[in-house]
C-alpha cells in the first residue's frame, strides 16, 4: 500500500518572497518525488494538498477538522499518513488530531521544518524522511517525528523557537490513540476558548470578563496547583460555574505537573470546580477543551477523562 501525505503549508514547503518567507505549492512535491526516486523512503506517497495553504501562526480549530476528515475519508487506502506542519502551532494540531481520530488504526506522523526545504543546510528534508519512514512502520495514532524523534502526539510541546530539536515530550504510559472499533472523525465546532496565566498582581477582573463571554477556560496555574487566594479571582471562578462552563487547570512548569490538593493555596481552585489537569501541557488542553465542547454530551465527561495518553495515570 501507499502512504498519504497532506501538506498543510508551514516552513517546510516556504520560498523566499519580497515579503518573508510564504507557503508554495510544489516545494514538498519535487522533494518527496526525490526521496521515493533514489529509494530513501521505499513506500508509493500520495499528496493531497490542503488548500489554501497556510502558515501555521495562522491555523484554526476548523484546520483541525479539514485535515481529521481528510484522513477519515481517505485512510483504508493507506498503511499511514504523514501531515507537514508549521511549528508554531504544531503542537496544538497534533494534539487536537489525537482527540480527533477515534478508533485510529494506522499511524499519522505530524511533521515540519525549522528552515524551508528550499533552504542550504535545512532540517526539513531529514525530518520528511524520517515521517514518510515512521509512516510506514510506527503504531497506530498520532505521534510527532522531529530532529529524529517520534514523540506522542498528545504530549508534545514546542521548546525552542530556533533549534533544529525544537519539540519535547514527557514521559507517557498510553500511547496517542483513542481505542474504537469504528474510525471518526470528530468536527471542531466554534467556540470561544481562552486561556489564562497566573502572573503576580495580574488583575484578575480580565478573568471575570472572559468568565462572562466564553465558552470554556484554560488556567495556567503556579506549580502543582496554587493560586492566590483572591475575592475577584473567586468571583470569576464563580462566574464561569455558574453560567456552566469548564475551567481546565494546568501547571505553567513545562515539566512534573500538578496535583491540585497538595497546597492549601489551591484550594479555591478545587472549591471553585477547576478540572485538575494533571500533566497535561497547555497545547493538549486548549485542543482538549475544544473537543469537549463540540462532542456530544456534556463536556465534563471528557475533560475528567484520559482520552489518548494526553495525561500519564496517578
Amino acid at each position: 500500500m501507499s502512504l498519504l501525505l497532506i501538506h498543510t503549508g508551514g516552513t517546510i514547503g516556504m520560498t523566499a518572497t519580497a515579503d518573508g518567507f510564504a507557503p508554495k505549492a510544489g516545494v514538498v512535491e519535487t522533494f518527496v518525488k526525490e526521496l521515493v526516486g533514489d529509494g530513501q523512503v521505499s513506500t508509493p506517497v500520495d499528496i493531497q494538498l490542503l488548500d489554501p495553504l497556510i502558515d501555521s501562526a495562522e491555523a484554526q480549530p476548523s484546520d483541525w477538522t479539514r485535515v481529521a476528515e481528510t484522513i477519515v475519508s481517505m485512510h483504508s487506502d493507506y498503511q499511514g499518513v504523514v501531515v507537514t506542519h508549521g511549528t508554531d502551532t504544531l503542537a496544538y494540531t497534533a494534539a487536537a488530531l489525537s482527540f480527533a481520530l477515534e478508533g485510529l488504526s494506522i499511524p499519522v506522523i505530524v511533521t515540519g521544518s525549522m528552515l524551508p526545504l528550499t533552504v542550504p543546510n535545512n532540517d526539513g528534508t531529514q525530518n520528511l524522511h524520517d515521517a514518510l519512514n515512521a509512516a510506514a512502520s510506527a503504531p497506530a495514532g498520532v505521534w510527532v517525528q522531529f530532529a529524529g524523534q517520534l514523540l506522542h502526539g498528545a504530549r508534545t510541546r514546542k521548546s525552542h523557537s530556533r533549534d533544529f530539536d525544537a519539540f519535547r515530550a514527557d514521559p507517557w504510559d498510553t500511547p496517542p490513540v483513542q481505542v474504537s472499533e469504528t474510525l471518526k472523525a470528530h468536527a471542531y465546532r466554534d467556540h470561544k476558548i481562552a486561556v489564562l496565566a497566573l502572573a503576580p498582581g495580574i488583575p484578575f477582573e480580565l478573568f471575570q470578563t472572559a468568565a462572562e463571554v466564553c465558552d470554556g477556560l484554560v488556567l495556567r496555574v503556579y506549580g502543582s496547583g496554587t493560586a492566590p487566594n483572591s475575592d475577584t479571582l473567586a468571583a470569576a471562578l464563580h462566574t464561569a460555574r455558574s453560567r456552566g462552563i469548564p475551567v481546565l487547570g494546568v501547571s505553567q512548569c513545562p515539566e512534573g505537573g500538578m496535583a491540585l490538593g497538595t497546597y492549601a493555596a489551591g484550594s479555591i481552585l478545587i472549591n471553585n470546580g477547576v478540572i485538575d489537569g494533571r500533566d497535561m501541557t497547555v497545547e493538549a488542553a486548549y485542543a482538549k477543551m475544544h473537543h469537549a465542547l463540540s462532542a456530544k454530551g456534556d463536556p465534563m465527561d471528557r475533560l475528567n477523562q484520559n482520552l489518548c495518553g494526553e495525561i500519564t495515570k496517578g
